[in-house]
């Protein structure tokens, strides 16, 4: 049966330590990254986008942020895949 199934999506939600978080802009507003959403890809590559909350506060809107180019964050998503896929192959059923 798995050859017949269509998976369209695969994605974790990973918090970002402190020591790695990061501000972006956008619309006029500063937000503080504290999470990454990581998709992996049909061709098996994995995306990123980071998400936060206005430095000013308030709710804000969901709005994404590219994950910047750096060696730890890169380890920080390759280390959450990882324990995601360990995590996926030790699942047991629905509860």
């Amino acid at each position: 049966m798995s050859g017949d199934l269509e998976v369209s999506a695969l994605a974790v939600n990973i918090t970002i330590p402190e020591a790695l978080r990061w501000t972006d802009t956008r619309r006029g507003a500063t937000f503080q990254l504290t999470t990454l959403n990581v998709r992996l890809l049909p061709d098996g590559h994995l995306a990123a986008k980071a998400y936060g909350r206005p430095v000013e506060g308030g709710r804000g809107a969901y709005v994404s942020f590219p994950v910047p180019d750096r060696p730890e964050l890169a380890a920080l998503v390759a280390a959450a895949a990882g324990r995601a896929g360990e995590m996926w192959a030790g699942h047991r059923g629905l509860g």
